[in-house]
């Protein structure tokens, strides 16, 4: 009998290979299928003796070879599954007759017979054939020649040595490396003298240090990943590698929630590296590196997700290795505008364009407004519906290197898909100091007034770094001391190119929130959104345990969503200990969790004391509309700005403040001592909330800023009604 193999790669049909093997059909042959193709998807005949897909999934390949097969043309492609098949290299090694059914085949069949050179390797079935009957015809040949041909080669077998000996070092360091040496201590410390001998070449020296930080890591030593990571970048000189090290190094930090040691050093270096790409004219490496930096030093894990930030104090000083970079100047030093914008039309409606992305949540009373006004024609974009555009907020490395002139794809496409916006508006209002407001500054607007509005979070961010200022005519804050923060933050906003800055509260309807409260919602103690650790209802808990300790009667309700713990290792561990504290509370009644509420009016009204407990503050709409509910208000000085010319002292009265627990505690407690004295309390916060921050009050400040022809500027002490303006 003589043995025939046939291989396809290409999708090939049933019937075409069924009519294959039937050619073969009656020659004393055993036939054998190896399709690259699915399991259930070979094609079935009675003469295969067995039929085998050689179709590998990625995890069978490995990451990197399934990768480069996916990239392969799918001639090579089906080899580099075929190599990794045993069933197919052992039955090619025993075959006669090898035989591609498809030119994709070809490749894969030139290989096998370089493992096996006794045998045919033919293309189609009728050199197949010919093969057999060859065969037939002259046995003693080829018993003679499949013999000699059967015998190691010396080029294959030296092959095969120089092969192995080149595997042989990195299977034993690779063993060497392996988390159950690195978690004893000796291993782990000889990997670690290792990495940092002197005279290490720098190539290895980096790879080595990879190699033992990512097993020592793995290892559960992520003292010793961190110290393996710094010390190899101490000894390194390339930029390029220090910085990588450096990074891997903060990484293994914040990964498990800690502000990393070296986290200076890590930005100073890519900061460095941006630099240097910077002065050879490559843009966008430059831009890339300075994304680097960016995200490490606006983690989540440093602003978000725990009760400080190591920005908070001193944001010039934290920011420094930025600030003073060529290619972040670079980057940040403003484009301006060919011509300002054009005072509003006198001859029609204003034509006002507000632009989010995905979340317009503060944008309701405003839009509303606007659009029931007749002297304004209002339209909303969110950038979250244009594709093209929402691919590119997503990809801050291309908009930092856009910015260093490096992109000008970026610009095309902006340019083709906001352009008509830019055209049709006399006034666009952004929500959110975004990926929105860099997309609407790549280009030149015209005579189009831009205004941007800023919360919170974008201080924390890069975001304020890839905006054009000097494109943006006003730029709106909440709060003073948000104001006050991002300054020291953004050098663009202290130049002379710096757009107008503003201060006007959030609007909200807090009329809807003014209903009756029955007399024992004197001792219920309130806390609305508390989501983010930057809420800290640890804090309320605290206060709560200090009012119990002096009246059972007090309990706490929470309103919203829980923390989330999903967001990092940081937010975990919070959430962790909250839910600790909160379990003990609730088999007591002392606290109940609400949840998300459609009803957020009506579950304040069983509410008597509104407390703010947050680290830090936009505004925090929550807590006034409880104070507007005729809830007493008990607010923290919010620690990020506690000290600082502005923060919640400067925004709220000072007889809400309370610096400490027990500060909040004694102030509930002097207030809550007597029904009287609670209602009365509760009359003055709900009376100064609504003379201060209801929507009619602050529509006049969004009046002032949107229909008037310029930019007014009114005195900072004015009322919170009014458009604060404000140059550094």
């Amino acid at each position: 009998m003589i043995d025939v193999l046939l291989v396809s790669v290409a999708a090939t049909s049933a019937e075409s290979v069924a009519a294959a093997a039937r050619n073969f059909e009656g020659l004393g042959v055993r036939l054998r299928l190896a399709a690259f193709a699915g399991p259930a998807d070979l094609p079935e005949s009675p003469l295969f003796t067995e039929r085998h897909s050689f179709a590998k999934d990625a995890s069978a390949l490995g990451r990197k070879l399934a990768a480069t097969a996916g990239k392969a043309p799918a001639a090579k492609r089906g080899w580099m599954h075929a190599q990794r098949d045993a069933w197919l290299l052992g039955h090619a090694r025993r075959a006669k007759v090898i035989v591609a059914l498809d030119a994709q085949a070809v490749y894969t069949v030139w290989q096998l017979a370089r493992i096996n050179k006794s045998a045919h390797a033919c293309y189609g079935v009728a050199a197949g054939l010919r093969a057999v009957a060859d065969r037939k015809e002259r046995p003693r040949h080829y018993a003679r020649a499949d013999f000699v041909n059967g015998l190691p080669s010396p080029k294959a077998a030296a092959r095969a040595a120089a092969r192995r000996t080149r595997r042989l070092p990195k299977a034993v360091a690779l063993k060497a490396i392996g988390p159950r040496v690195l978690r004893t201590g000796p291993g782990a410390r000889a990997w670690r003298m290792a990495v940092a001998a002197p005279g290490l070449p720098e190539h290895i020296r980096f790879r080595l240090a990879k190699r033992v930080g990512d097993g020592l890591r793995k290892a559960n030593r992520p003292a010793g990943a961190v110290l393996t990571f710094t010390s190899a970048a101490e000894q390194s000189r390339g930029l390029r590698h220090r910085a990588d090290l450096l990074a891997a190094a903060a990484q293994v930090e914040l990964k498990r929630g800690k502000v990393p040691v070296r986290l200076n050093d890590a930005v100073t270096a890519e900061v460095a590296c941006a630099d240097a790409n910077w002065g050879k004219g490559n843009g966008k490496a430059a831009g890339a590196s300075l994304a680097k930096a960016m995200e490490l030093a606006f983690h989540r894990v440093l602003h978000f997700d725990r009760t400080e930030s190591p920005m908070a104090d001193d944001p010039g000083a934290y920011l420094a290795p930025l600030h003073s970079a060529t290619a972040f100047k670079a980057m940040t030093a403003g484009n301006g505008r060919a011509r300002p914008a054009a005072t509003p039309p006198a001859d029609r409606p204003l034509r006002l364009l507000f632009v989010t992305r995905k979340n317009a949540n503060f944008l309701t009373e405003i839009r509303d407004r606007y659009e029931e006004h007749t002297d304004v024609e209002v339209r909303s974009l969110d950038i979250a519906d244009e594709p093209a555009l929402d691919a590119l907020v997503k990809s801050p490395a291309r908009m930092a290197a856009f910015r260093l002139g490096a992109e000008p794809a970026l610009e095309r496409t902006v340019e083709e898909h906001l352009r008509p916006h830019l055209d049709w508006a006399d006034t666009v209002f952004i929500d959110w100091c975004t990926g929105p407001s860099v997309l609407f500054t790549a280009i030149d607007p015209g005579t189009t007034r831009i205004i941007v509005r800023l919360h919170s979070f974008e201080t924390f961010s890069a975001w304020p770094f890839l905006a054009d200022f000097s494109r943006i005519d006003d730029l709106v804050f909440v709060g003073a001391h948000l104001r006050d923060l991002t300054v020291s933050a953004v050098p663009a906003l202290r130049g002379p190119n710096a757009p107008a800055l503003h201060v006007i509260h959030n609007a909200m309807d807090l009329g809807r929130y003014g209903r009756p409260k029955d007399d024992d919602a004197r001792f219920t103690v309130g806390l609305t959104g508390i989501s983010a650790v930057a809420k800290d209802p640890r804090w309320a808990i605290s206060v709560l345990k200090l009012l119990r300790a002096r009246d059972e009667r007090y309990r706490l309700f929470l309103i919203g969503a829980d923390v989330d713990g999903t967001l990092s290792p940081a937010a975990r561990a919070y959430a962790s200990e909250y839910e600790r504290e909160v379990t003990e509370l609730e088999s007591s009644g002392a606290v109940r969790r609400l949840g998300q509420l459609s009803d957020v009016p009506g579950a304040l009204a069983d509410v008597g004391v509104i407390l703010s407990s947050s680290v830090r503050e936009s505004f925090h709409c929550g807590f006034v509309e409880g104070a507007a509910s005729g809830a007493v208000p008990v607010a923290r000085d919010w620690p990020f700005f506690a000290g600082k010319p502005n923060g919640a002292h400067t925004l709220f009265p000072g007889s809400w403040l309370a610096r400490t627990p027990q500060e909040a505690a004694d102030r509930i407690l002097a207030v809550t001592a007597s029904e009287e004295a609670w209602r009365a309390a509760a009359t003055d916060a709900t009376d100064h909330a609504l003379a201060a921050w209801d929507w009619p009050v602050v529509a006049r400040g969004f009046d002032l800023l949107l229909l008037n022809s310029s930019t007014t500027t009114l005195p900072e002490g004015g009322e919170s009604s009014e458009i604060r303006a404000f140059q550094p």
